[in-house]
């Protein structure tokens, strides 16, 4: 029976860099996986779904290229063109992840994982023994449990559709499913949004999604707030008939659910350790991400503290860097930015308006709303939103958030001013960059 210091199960981006770094460490590392190297951000998340909201802008790009004095003829969308460059992306990527392990010297399993004790884990015949071990296992989409749910799909299989669908019913009011309807939407397809709560985006300050709410409809996305899907009939035509809450009945081509994701915790046997879960299945950890168990840890999304796949890979190194490296240190999990690829996109750092006022005894907010240089050409009525919040007795910047083109690669620098403790007076005595977008985070002036 093989024997290892760190046995990691989940080959995601937080298994991944904790087997690689505790590699690096000097310690003798294996790691399962029962699907692809890369986990569901890779694989079948944040990187493929990138790719087709780079595919889905391209209509409007054409329209208002228009304005710039091109002439462009469109010929339509292909999705089976976008879907087999991006599968072979994936491929590659996956390719890649393996290599890295390789290359690190880890050991590598395909299979499914499972504990038979605190010190050994079984992959599909086999049993390995081992002194720590990593639970890095993911989350997978939630779907609840209403007649004819199996006609529906999530976002692990919309990836693999064989045609683009001509009318879709997007589920949900996170950012998967914001994302996804921008996704439709924007390559032609009839798109609803359906929520049963009373705005998009819930956890984000409230002018954001209401700013967001508004844009999207006017791009085309038909969005039902305070309803829900109460039934699901697949017809005769291979259409599905969905009935909400309300009484009304839509027939679609495609019913995607992004209503949430449950931690992956039910083929891992956690019982016959001892592992503690918490009320929604995730796994209990504490600060350095150590189970109720001395020796079993998790990270990532199986966690459920920030369900962000940098966040999942912060916590793997600090883990693999504290446990094997000799170098104590802690995930930071405070002022995290986050980015929700829509469109217009959403970039966000820091605490909400909300927050803010249960947190500090005074703020001050500063919003600007804008039409961006690029659109003054065109007919595009799109609008961008910035915001900053202040704790007003420290002058310092609590929270930074934007609705916008490049709101994501715009934030990132914002965040790190935020997480250096930079004051509203920082901001004010920095030189924007002339003409930018971004320059406007540097003259707001005015107080809500």
């Amino acid at each position: 029976m093989a024997r290892y210091d760190l046995v990691v199960i989940g080959g995601g981006s937080g298994g991944v860099r904790a087997a690689r770094i505790a590699a690096s460490h000097g310690a003798k590392v294996a790691i399962c996986e029962e699907y692809r190297y890369g986990g569901t951000c890779v694989i079948r998340g944040c990187v493929p779904k990138k790719m087709m909201v780079y595919a889905s802008h391209f209509a409007e790009e054409f329209h208002d290229s228009a304005s710039y004095g091109w002439s462009t003829t469109i010929n339509g969308f292909d999705w089976s063109t976008l879907i087999a460059n991006k599968d072979k992306e994936i491929d590659r990527l996956n390719g890649i992840y393996i290599n890295l392990l390789k290359n690190a010297g880890v050991e590598i399993f395909h299979g499914t994982g499972s504990l038979v004790d605190n010190k050994t884990v079984k992959i599909g015949d086999d049993e390995i023994t081992t002194d720590k071990i990593l639970i890095a296992t993911g989350g997978n989409p939630y779907m609840p449990p209403i007649d004819g749910i199996e006609h529906a799909i999530t976002s692990n299989e919309v990836f693999h559709l064989e045609s683009q669908p001509q009318s879709a019913l997007v589920v949900g009011g996170g950012y998967i499913a914001v994302e996804f309807a921008g996704i439709f939407n924007g390559i032609g397809t009839e798109t609803t949004l359906i929520y049963r709560g009373d705005q998009i985006l819930r956890g984000f300050d409230q002018d954001i999604r209401d700013h967001l709410a508004q844009e999207i409809v006017k791009k085309g996305i038909s969005l039902e707030l305070n309803n829900n899907v109460a039934s699901i009939t697949l017809l005769e035509n291979d259409k599905r008939r969905v009935t909400f809450t309300n009484g009304d009945v839509k027939d679609v081509d495609c019913v995607l659910f992004a209503t949430g994701r449950t931690p992956s915790t039910d083929s891992l046997t956690l019982a016959n350790a001892g592992v503690v879960l918490g009320r929604k299945g995730e796994i209990i950890v504490d600060a350095y991400s150590r189970t109720n168990i001395e020796n079993i840890f998790a990270v990532g999304d199986v966690t459920d503290r920030i369900a962000l796949t940098p966040v999942a890979t912060m916590e793997g190194h600090a883990f693999a860097d504290t446990f094997f490296g000799g170098m104590e240190r802690l995930a930071d999990h405070d002022n995290v930015p986050s980015a929700v690829f829509s469109q217009p996109p959403v970039g966000s750092v820091g605490l909400s308006t909300e927050q803010a006022k249960k947190a500090f005894k005074n703020i001050d907010t500063y919003t600007s709303e804008f039409k961006i240089l690029k659109h003054t050409l065109t007919e595009n009525s799109e609008r961008t939103m910035m915001k900053l919040i202040v704790d007003a007795d420290s002058d310092k910047v609590v929270g930074a958030h934007m609705v916008g083109p490049d709101a994501a690669e715009i934030m990132q620098g914002i965040a790190i001013a935020i997480k250096a403790g930079a004051t509203k007076t920082h901001f004010n005595s920095t030189v924007g960059i002339h003409p930018s977008t971004a320059e406007e985070f540097c003259t707001m002036r005015n107080k809500d």
